[in-house]
């Protein structure tokens, strides 16, 4: 938002200055989502805070899960740049757990993986069925 000449009490804000510090992912049990996902990412789960127990992801922001049991887990979508070094890494993992990982979003092709913007990516559900993606290049905006 900039400043509005129009009405001086909106002040005038410089661009970039909100970064995401941490988002709730809700589950229906915080210990076995946060340990599914330390677990295929190569993350260590953080001491419980309050109710939340913590994933941070190494670029100051944290997945603070939340254990949510008063009614249906609302899917989200969660996509994570990852190494190109550790994707295969992360897609065995997946295969030991037993979890099937998908090259779409609409999980239409298990098995297969995506070369999306010149590298690689996969989606997978976790335990409360939230969308996970691991991608290795960042999606071209327009």
């Amino acid at each position: 938002m900039s400043h509005d000449p129009q009405n001086p009490s909106i002040p005038e804000l410089p661009t970039a200055t909100a970064q995401l510090n941490h988002t709730v992912v809700y589950a229906t049990d915080r210990q076995l989502s946060a340990e599914f996902l330390a677990t295929v990412l190569e993350l260590k789960v953080g001491a419980p805070f309050g109710p939340f127990l913590p994933i941070d992801l190494g670029n100051g922001v944290t997945l603070d899960y939340y254990e949510f049991r008063d009614g249906p887990i609302q899917s989200q979508h969660y996509a994570f740049l990852v190494p190109d070094t550790r994707f295969d890494a992360m897609i065995a993992r997946l295969e030991v757990l037993g979890v099937t990982y998908y090259a779409d979003p609409s999980h239409t092709e298990p098995g297969r993986t995506n070369d999306l913007f010149g590298g690689h990516g996969a989606y997978f559900a976790d335990p409360d069925g939230h969308n996970m993606e691991i991608m290795t290049r960042p999606y071209a905006r327009p």
